[in-house]
């Protein structure tokens, strides 16, 4: 993948990258297909968050789906090059469809398609990513300019946590994406989340509001409240740090066992209070637009 993906980025319209002027045509033809491709669609946003383990994977799929069920045209990009996790969490698996040199999203329903890394490997590689920033940040530019989104109204990326090439480099590519960001209410994530704030404000991105992830859940045997991570925290964060709160996820374990079968937990049916929580934070993002 790696060397496939250095020749495709050197091969504009059959000129070769030399070390002199060559490479900087060729960046600037790619900038220019990835401004086209940006402008067929509406609104971007990118689903961040301090650190690992506060579920921004399965945050970022279930709004994905929510969105495309709502009726809009979604793209689901997963830019989480070393621990890819959105095809499984879709269920999806195979290799992506091609036409000509573009990629097509592979397509988990008529309005969302979705673009990982873990579809342009062999099917089964478990094998590490060992890939430094400029080899990364080639690959998230080629996620945008040579996969066929055609008109969407939404592209939501998933980023890995923190801070790194991966954020920055969607940051800098596409300039009016504003940031989603996921944390849990403990203090440990409070304070990365922060830091996720004050990124957001030094490459000029705006906040979009904070989600706070497996917040309290009622008992399903006595009604009484149980919180697992502390609670209220997010809110607190998204006040003190003057961003807007999109609302908490309560923690359920259908949830869990939702992404491991690759089935949405917006996707099912019934009702119950993780849903009613996914619909108050869709009309909290779409107030917000």
């Amino acid at each position: 993948m790696a060397e496939q993906t250095t020749k495709s980025s050197c091969a504009v319209e059959g000129q070769t990258c030399s070390p002199g002027g060559g490479a900087e045509v060729v960046h600037r033809m790619q900038d220019k297909m990835i401004e086209s491709s940006l402008e067929r669609i509406k609104h971007k946003f990118i689903i961040m968050s301090g650190k690992g383990g506060v579920g921004k994977s399965s945050i970022a799929a279930n709004l994905a789906v929510a969105f495309a069920n709502g009726g809009q045209k979604v793209g689901l990009m997963d830019v989480d090059l070393h621990g890819p996790s959105i095809p499984k969490i879709l269920g999806l698996s195979g290799p992506v469809d091609t036409k000509g040199r573009l990629i097509e999203p592979k397509p988990y329903s008529v309005n969302l398609g979705v673009v990982s890394i873990a579809s342009l490997m062999p099917e089964g590689d478990d094998s590490a990513t060992i890939w430094r920033g400029p080899l990364k940040i080639g690959v998230i530019r080629q996620f945008i300019s040579d996969v066929m989104w055609e008109d969407r109204d939404f592209l939501l990326i998933d980023s890995p946590p923190g801070t790194g090439d991966e954020p920055l480099t969607v940051a800098q590519t596409i300039p009016d994406a504003q940031a989603i960001i996921v944390t849990t209410p403990q203090e440990v994530a409070l304070a990365d989340v922060r830091r996720s704030i004050n990124f957001c404000k030094q490459v000029d991105m705006k906040v979009l509001g904070l989600i706070e992830n497996m917040a309290p859940f009622p008992c399903p045997h006595c009604g009484k409240e149980i919180a697992l991570f502390k609670k209220g925290g997010g809110k607190a964060t998204a006040e003190l740090m003057s961003v807007p709160f999109l609302g908490s996820i309560p923690f359920d374990p259908a949830m869990v066992i939702a992404c491991d079968d690759g089935t949405p937990i917006v996707s099912k049916k019934e009702s119950s209070h993780i849903l009613e929580a996914f619909d108050g934070v869709v009309e909290k993002i779409k107030e917000r637009m």
